[in-house]
């Protein structure tokens, strides 16, 4: 009877639905889906991608009607992370292994990939972290400890390998802690254990073709046949695509396979050569939409948690888009990394939409004082 009745508890709170976020976010994921469809016989991809869409959705609704003051409890997230590093442990047993990595849950046609539940959860486990040591955030310690929840999960997909989702975890990180306050001494202090630390990847982590990738980004015509392959064909469906594109479904690159994984890695190339510099525009234009939004979101939190949560959002965002994008045009090395909304893969979609909703969730408490220095917020309330 007691879950019933959180469930009727949860149903009937009124929460007001940010629809230009959510419109934009739903705007980019059709493009994904158009740009996975050849509209040439079934495409397992778009197929399934769509399903995920729907799924991802439905989730977004949950989470906006979850109350979110539950996640605030130490308890609640320490158990959660408990959970998902355990599940990140089971994987090296029974995971699924996909392009040299094993870190799906495969359940019929469908995968599950905990490391993007992971950097959900990161988020609020450093949102509850340093809101509640905003005043003493000088203290290096709490640049120690913050790092202590980002290095388990990071080693722990990094040694599946995943070296894509790896660095996210790590820009998550970083990005909440700049926004936190950190003491830019501590920073600089940060910066030189992590070239420490990347060397010492490098000697004893790094798989070859992972070093054959950041060598390929030093010289990325050296081995246009090799490692540098990917890259170039990326740069080519970039370049071919012009001003205004080659047209929906006339991509030569990603059809006739010269670019691999056109709807996952380099989804990005795929569409510019398809919809040109004034598609690429408008793509940009509307992950600038969702993050002002967010951004907007954060500003009136009710407490610093909020606050830092909607940072946190924001960096998942911003972070593996600047990679992509830079893989794509040859200014970053080959990471797997995946476009947010864009990309094939409902895991990442589920996660996405799940941390918008519970963003929306927390307007609920929105500070009055913050809304009124935002009468003009960004396109409108």
């Amino acid at each position: 009877m007691q879950v019933f009745k959180l469930i009727s508890e949860v149903f009937s709170r009124k929460i007001s639905i940010d629809w230009v976020l959510l419109l934009a976010t739903s705007v980019i994921v059709v493009f994904g889906l158009i740009t996975m469809n050849a509209f040439v016989g079934e495409n397992l991809f778009f197929q399934k991608q769509l399903i995920s869409f729907a799924v991802a959705i439905g989730a977004f609704f949950v989470a906006t009607r979850i109350d979110t003051d539950m996640l605030k409890r130490t308890d609640v997230l320490v158990t959660l992370f408990l959970l998902m590093s355990t599940l990140l442990l089971i994987l090296f047993g029974i995971g699924h292994a996909a392009k040299g990595a094993q870190s799906w849950f495969k359940i019929g046609l469908f995968a599950f990939q905990p490391a993007d539940a992971m950097k959900l959860l990161l988020i609020l486990i450093l949102a509850k972290y340093f809101s509640r040591r905003h005043v003493e955030i000088a203290h290096f310690r709490h640049i120690i400890v913050s790092g202590v929840y980002a290095i388990i999960p990071f080693i722990l997909v990094l040694l599946q390998p995943d070296f894509g989702s790896a660095m996210i975890i790590f820009f998550i990180w970083f990005g909440m802690i700049l926004v936190s306050g950190v003491s830019k001494k501590h920073l600089a202090l940060v910066f030189l254990v992590g070239a420490i630390a990347f060397g010492g990847l490098w000697m004893e982590v790094f798989k070859p073709y992972q070093k054959a990738r950041i060598m390929t980004f030093l010289s990325p015509l050296s081995d246009i046949r090799g490692t540098g392959y990917n890259a170039y064909q990326s740069t080519i469906a970039v370049g071919s695509g012009q001003i205004l594109g080659k047209g929906v479904g006339y991509g030569t690159q990603s059809h006739l396979r010269f670019l691999p994984e056109y709807q996952t890695d380099f989804i990005f190339s795929a569409f510019a050569e398809e919809w040109g510099f004034v598609g690429v525009i408008i793509l940009f234009g509307l992950f600038a939409l969702i993050i002002g939004r967010i951004l907007v979101i954060a500003l009136v939190g009710a407490t610093n948690f909020e606050m830092l949560f909607g940072a946190g959002v924001a960096v998942s965002i911003i972070a593996p888009f600047v990679v992509n994008i830079g893989m794509a045009i040859g200014l970053m090395p080959v990471t797997g990394v995946a476009v947010p909304f864009m990309s094939f893969g409902g895991s990442h979609l589920l996660m996405e939409f799940t941390a918008l909703g519970l963003l929306v969730s927390m307007k609920k408490n929105s500070r009055t004082a913050h809304r009124s220095a935002l009468t003009h917020e960004f396109l409108g309330a």
